[in-house]
C-alpha cells in the first residue's frame, strides 16, 4: 500500500471558527508546488478533512492532476483526530495509493505511528508538506518513509 499524507497549505490566521479557515494565496501556491510530486501516480482515492482549508487543498490537487477518481470527505481527518482511529478507518479502503489531506498535529502523529509504531516521534510537516509512505499494510510500525517534500518558501 502506498499512502500519501498531505498537510493543507497555509491558511488564514482568523475566521469565525478553525474549520472555516481558508487557504491564503501563498497556501494555494504551496499546494501547487507539491502537487507535481503526485503527477502520474495511480491514486485510488483522495480522502480529506471536512475543514475548508483541507477541502480547498484536495480540490487543488485533484484539478492539478486531472484526477477523476473519488474525493471523499471524512470526519476522522481533523486536527485533533486520533491516529489510531485513522488506522482503523484505513482498513476499510482498498489497498493501492491513497492521498490523505489533513492537518497538524494529526498528520505528523499519524506518520510517526505508521513509521515507528508509536506517536512519540511525529514527522515534521510544514504547511503543504507531502509524505510518501509504503508498506504491506497501513498499521503501526509497518510502513517506510520513501519521501518527505516541503514546499519552497523562498519568495
Amino acid at each position: 500500500m502506498r499512502l500519501w499524507l498531505l498537510r493543507h497549505g497555509q491558511a488564514e490566521a482568523h475566521a469565525p471558527s478553525d474549520a472555516e479557515r481558508a487557504l491564503t494565496p501563498r497556501g494555494r501556491e504551496e499546494v501547487a508546488q507539491v502537487a507535481v510530486q503526485l503527477q502520474g501516480r495511480p491514486l485510488t482515492a483522495i480522502l480529506a478533512s471536512p475543514y475548508v482549508r483541507a477541502q480547498q487543498t484536495a480540490a487543488l490537487v485533484r484539478d492539478a492532476l486531472g484526477y477523476a477518481g473519488p474525493l471523499l470527505t471524512v470526519p476522522w481527518l481533523t486536527p485533533d483526530s486520533d491516529p489510531r482511529q485513522v488506522l482503523a478507518q484505513l482498513d476499510r479502503h482498498d489497498a493501492g495509493e491513497l492521498l490523505l489531506v489533513s492537518h497538524q498535529p494529526l498528520v505528523g502523529a499519524l506518520a510517526g505511528l505508521l513509521l515507528h509504531g508509536h506517536r512519540q516521534q511525529p514527522l515534521p510537516m510544514q504547511t503543504a508538506s507531502l509524505a510518501e509512505l509504503d508498506g504491506e499494510l497501513a498499521a503501526a510500525g509497518c510502513m517506510d518513509l520513501l519521501a518527505l517534500v516541503h514546499p519552497r518558501h523562498d519568495r
